[in-house]
C-alpha cells in the first residue's frame, strides 16, 4: 500500500476484464482518466464463469478488509452462455442459475460498505464468423452464439433492475455503431481499442448521471497534490508558473 490513499476501483470478471489493459483496453483507458484521482486494480480471470466467481468472493472482497472499494465493475456471462457439453464439463451455466449467481455476487459486493458502488456489464454481441476462425486447435469446439449472448445480457439487466443496481447494456451499446462487427473485436470476442472506447463511454455516462455522494465521475473527484507550487512549469512571461495537474490535452479523446 502506498499513500496517500485514494478511492479504490476494482474491475472484476472474466477475460473481458483480464484483457482490459491490453490493446488500448478499457481498463487502461480508465486508469489514464483517473490518474491522481483513484487507484484502479484488475481482478480478471480468463475462462471463468459465475460459479467460479462465487467461490472466491470472500478472498477477493473480504468483508472485514480495512479498506473497501469505492467502485466495483463486474462482468460475467460470456462463458456462462457457452453451450453445454454432454460430459457436464466446461463453463456453461444454465440461465436460471446464472441469474441466481449474479444475485449472490451483487449481494456480497453491495454489503461490503455503505459507500461501495457496483456497476454490472451485460454480455456484448459477438462477431461469430471471426470467432470461429480464431478458435485454438487445442480447444474442443466452443459454441458461442449471439442468440445466447442476448439471453444472458437480458438476464443480467433484469437482475440488476430488480436489485436497483447500475447496469450497462453492452449488447445494445455495441450495436449502436454501424461497423461494430468489424471494428470492435480483436478475435470476435475480446475488445479492440474501438470496442473498449464504447465500454469507457458507457461507464463514464453512468458515473456522471449516478446520484452518488461522493460522485465517482472523474471530473468531480479531487486530484492528488494539485496545489500550486513554485516548482511548477514556468509560463511564457517568465515570472509566473503553470499548474499542470489537471491537463488532459495528451488524450486523443477528451472524455466527458
Amino acid at each position: 500500500m502506498v499513500g496517500p490513499s485514494r478511492p479504490l476501483f476494482v474491475l472484476f470478471g472474466s477475460s473481458i476484464v483480464q484483457y482490459s489493459f491490453s490493446n488500448g483496453g478499457w481498463g487502461a483507458i480508465l486508469t489514464d482518466i483517473y490518474a491522481r484521482k483513484a487507484d484502479i486494480i484488475m481482478r480478471g480471470y480468463i475462462g471463468w464463469n459465475t460459479r467460479r466467481a462465487i467461490q472466491v468472493l470472500d478472498k477477493i472482497f473480504p468483508k472485514d478488509a480495512s479498506v473497501q472499494p469505492s467502485l466495483i465493475i463486474v462482468y460475467f456471462g460470456g462463458n456462462d452462455s457457452i453451450g453445454p457439453y454432454p460430459s457436464g464439463l466446461g463453463p456453461h451455466v444454465p440461465l436460471p442459475e446464472y441469474k441466481e449467481n449474479l444475485r449472490k455476487i451483487a449481494d456480497h459486493l453491495k454489503n461490503l460498505s455503505e459507500n461501495t458502488r457496483v456497476i454490472f456489464l451485460s454480455c456484448p454481441p459477438l462477431n461469430e464468423e471471426k470467432l470461429l476462425q480464431s478458435t485454438s486447435p487445442a480447444l474442443s469446439e466452443i459454441v458461442r452464439t449471439n442468440a445466447t449472448c442476448r439471453l444472458y445480457s437480458e438476464a443480467c439487466i433484469q437482475v440488476c433492475e430488480e436489485m436497483n443496481l447500475k447496469v450497462i447494456d453492452l449488447w445494445t451499446a455495441f450495436q449502436q455503431r454501424d461497423d461494430w462487427i468489424d471494428t470492435c473485436f480483436t478475435d470476435g470476442l475480446h475488445f479492440s481499442s474501438e470496442g473498449s472506447k464504447i465500454v469507457v463511454e458507457q461507464i463514464l455516462k453512468v458515473l456522471k448521471e449516478a446520484d452518488w455522494n461522493p460522485s465517482l465521475h472523474w471530473k468531480f473527484m479531487p486530484t492528488e497534490f494539485a496545489e500550486n507550487s513554485s516548482y511548477d512549469l514556468v509560463a511564457a512571461d517568465g515570472i509566473s508558473t503553470l499548474n499542470p495537474s489537471e491537463w488532459t490535452f495528451h488524450r486523443e479523446i477528451q472524455w466527458d
